[in-house]
C-alpha cells in the first residue's frame, strides 16, 4: 500500500563563525600564556630543583616568564639552584619562546597535518616577513632548518673550547645551553662562580661566537635568509637594509659611549688594554641591546651609561627576531617621517623607495603605547620598591625590552615588585608585535572624512 510522502524540514544552522579568541594575533598571546603555565607548573615542583623541594610559586613563575619571554632577569640562580633536568626545562622554554610560538606551531602543522588556515597564513607572514602567504610554508622551513645548522655550528666552537675547562659531559651541557641561550638573546647561563660571561672576559672564541649568535639571533629571520640568499644590499628589500643599516648605527654608537664612558673606570674597562676595552665596549654594544649577556657589571657602571643603555635596550632588535623591545624597524620608520618632515616633504622616502602612512601611525602607536607602559611600570615599581629610581628605570626597560641587564635588584624584589617585572616581561615580549598586527587587521579606508582644521604644533 502506498504512502503519501510527507516533505521532512531539517533546520539548517548557518555556519558558525570561528571564535575570535583562537584569531590571530591573539593567539600568540595564548601560546606564550600556555607555555608560561606549562613551565611554571614543571619548575615548581620538587623534580627540578638540587633542594628536592617545592620551589616558591612566585620564583617559578618568575623563571618561566623570563625563559619563555627570552628575557634573563632571574630571582634563583640557574647555575646552582636547578639540577640538570630543571636547566633542560628552562633552555627548553628559551627556544620555544626564542623561535616564536607561531613559527614553532606552523612548522609542527606543516609536518604533521600539511594544513594552515589562510588567516594565520596573513598572520605569519607579517610575522616572518613573508612576501605572500603562499611562501610562508617555505620560509618557515629555512628558518628553523638555518637556526638548527648556526646553533650546531656555534655548539662545536663552544664545546672546543670548553673541553680544557670542563669534563666532556658538562662540557657539552655547558656548551649547549650557553648556544641556544646566546642565539635566542635569552641571557640565561649556567656558568658557576662567574657574572655572566666575566669568566670568559679574555676567550675570543668563546666571547666572538657568542655574539655573532646574539648578531643571528637579533636581526631578524626575514633578513638573515634574504642575506644568505641575495647577499648583495643593493637586492635586498627595503625592510632589510632598514634593520642592517639602523643595527650598525646603534652598534658603532653604542660602542663608542660605553669606551668614552667606561675607560677610566676602574670597576669596568680601566686596567685592560685599549683593544680589549673596544672589544668589550662592542660585545656590550650587541648584547646589551638584545640579549643581556656581559662581560662587566652593570651595577659599577656609571650612571650616564645605564641610562643610554636604557635607550638601546628599548629599541632591541629587529621584527620577527628572538629580540625584543619597539624593534630598530619602528625606530627606522619613525626618523625616516621625523626627517620627511623636518626637510618639508609630504611623504617620506628612502632608498628610492616611499613608506605608507598606514605603517608610520602603526609605529607612532607602538612607541607611543610602548613610552605609556614602560612609564606606567616604573610609577608601580616606585611605589612597592626602595631602590633609586634610575635603578628602577633600567630594570623596567630591561623586562619591557626582554633584554635581562640588571644592575642586581631583581632578587631583592619584593613580591608585588615580581608580580610587576613578570607581567612586564610578558607583555614586552608579545605587545609590540601584537599592537602592531592588530592596527594593521583593524586598518580601513574611510566612506567619508570630515574637514580638516588645523591644530598648533609647537
Amino acid at each position: 500500500m502506498r504512502q503519501d510522502l510527507q516533505p521532512v524540514h531539517i533546520p539548517i544552522e548557518p555556519p558558525r563563525r570561528p571564535g575570535r579568541r583562537f584569531e590571530s594575533p591573539l593567539i600568540l598571546m595564548y601560546g606564550f600564556g600556555s607555555l608560561i603555565a606549562i613551565g611554571t607548573i614543571l619548575l615548581w615542583l620538587p623534580f627540578f630543583n638540587v633542594q628536592g623541594e617545592f620551589t616558591p610559586f612566585l620564583d617559578a613563575l618568575f623563571t618561566a616568564t623570563s625563559a619563555a619571554t627570552v628575557t634573563g632577569l632571574v630571582t634563583l640562580d640557574t647555575a646552582t639552584y636547578w639540577n640538570f633536568s630543571g636547566q633542560l626545562i628552562i633552555a627548553s622554554l628559551i627556544q620555544i619562546g626564542g623561535l616564536g610560538f607561531m613559527s614553532t606551531a606552523t612548522f609542527l602543522l606543516i609536518i604533521f597535518t600539511q594544513r594552515i588556515s589562510l588567516t594565520n597564513q596573513l598572520f605569519m607572514g607579517d610575522f616572518l616577513g613573508a612576501r605572500n602567504a603562499s611562501g610562508i610554508a617555505r620560509l618557515t622551513i629555512q628558518v628553523v632548518a638555518l637556526t638548527l645548522i648556526i646553533q650546531v655550528l656555534a655548539f662545536g666552537i663552544i664545546f672546543w673550547r670548553f673541553i680544557p675547562i670542563y669534563d666532556l659531559q658538562e662540557g657539552a651541557w655547558q656548551a649547549a645551553f650557553l648556544t641556544i641561550s646566546a642565539f635566542n638573546n635569552a641571557g640565561f647561563n649556567i656558568i658557576s662562580n662567574s657574572s655572566s660571561l666575566a669568566i670568559f672576559r679574555d676567550e675570543m672564541w668563546v666571547i666572538g661566537t657568542v655574539t655573532v649568535l646574539i648578531i643571528f639571533g637579533s636581526i631578524g629571520y626575514s633578513v638573515l635568509v634574504e642575506s644568505f640568499r641575495r647577499r648583495r644590499f643593493g637586492r635586498f628589500s627595503l625592510d632589510s637594509k632598514l634593520v642592517i643599516l639602523t643595527t650598525m648605527i646603534l652598534w658603532v654608537v653604542g660602542t663608542t659611549v660605553m669606551f668614552v664612558s667606561e675607560f677610566n673606570n676602574e670597576a669596568t674597562l680601566k686596567g685592560s688594554p685599549v683593544g680589549s676595552q673596544i672589544i668589550d665596549s662592542f660585545v656590550q654594544s650587541v648584547s646589551g641591546r638584545t640579549a643581556g649577556f656581559s662581560t662587566i657589571d652593570f651595577g659599577e657602571t656609571q650612571q650616564h651609561t645605564n641610562f643610554f643603555f636604557t635607550g638601546l635596550m628599548f629599541i632591541g632588535g629587529a621584527s620577527g627576531s628572538t629580540a625584543g623591545g619597539i624593534k630598530v624597524n619602528t625606530v627606522a620608520v619613525i626618523l625616516i617621517a621625523v626627517m620627511a618632515t623636518i626637510r618639508g616633504r609630504n611623504q617620506p622616502e628612502v632608498f628610492g623607495r616611499e613608506i605608507p602612512f598606514g605603517q608610520i601611525q602603526r609605529a607612532l602607536a607602538v612607541l607611543s603605547l610602548a613610552v605609556v607602559a614602560v612609564f606606567v611600570v616604573a610609577f608601580l615599581l616606585a611605589i612597592t620598591e626602595r631602590f633609586p629610581y634610575e635603578d628602577l628605570i633600567f630594570e623596567t626597560v630591561s623586562a619591557f625590552g626582554t633584554v635581562g641587564l640588571s644592575t642586581g635588584i631583581t632578587s631583592e624584589l619584593t613580591s608585588w615588585g615580581r608580580s610587576i617585572i613578570i607581567a612586564t616581561m610578558f607583555v614586552g615580549r608579545i605587545g609590540p608585535l601584537t599592537i602592531a598586527l592588530a592596527l594593521g587587521q583593524r586598518q580601513q579606508r574611510a566612506v567619508y572624512r570630515y574637514s580638516q582644521e588645523r591644530v598648533r604644533i609647537g
